[in-house]
């Protein structure tokens, strides 16, 4: 009897960890694909001097049928003023580099961080996973 009530104690603790093995793996898999699709759009944002109205709104749309969000959970800032490549092979200033970049950063929910929240005693606006990609990335568009 004594073993059958550790059982029962332990039990929900232990499954808790198998099943946050299983969350990791598809949170892993979300922000992969994630990253895959802010790279396309960053590769076409790069030839056209700037992320354009149809890139953005191409990027929110891929997202959203991929995560089943809706679009309002896409936070997309980028910039959207043409930016062009730095042509002549002199000394630059920071400002001459900053010239030519264009900026983007891409937040989505991505799901739960934490299985068994309720265990643990995490409230339900505490666990959700926000995946930010923050970077720049040099424009080919030639003046």
């Amino acid at each position: 009897m004594k073993q059958f009530i550790v059982l029962v104690a332990i039990l929900p603790l232990m499954l808790v960890f198998f099943v946050q093995f299983s969350m990791d793996q598809v949170n892993s898999s979300r922000t992969g694909l994630l990253t895959d699709m802010v790279y396309a759009a960053k590769e076409k944002a790069k030839q056209e001097g700037c992320f354009t109205k149809d890139i953005t709104d191409e990027l929110r749309d891929n997202i959203c049928s991929a995560f089943g969000i809706s679009p309002s959970d896409v936070v997309i800032e980028a910039t959207d003023t043409v930016k062009y490549r730095i042509m002549d092979a002199g000394t630059y200033t920071q400002a001459d580099w900053e010239r030519g970049l264009i900026y983007y950063k891409v937040s989505v929910p991505v799901g739960e961080l934490m299985a068994g929240r309720r265990l643990f005693g995490i409230r339900e606006s505490d666990n959700p996973h926000l995946y930010t990609i923050e970077s720049y990335t040099a424009s080919e568009r030639l003046p």
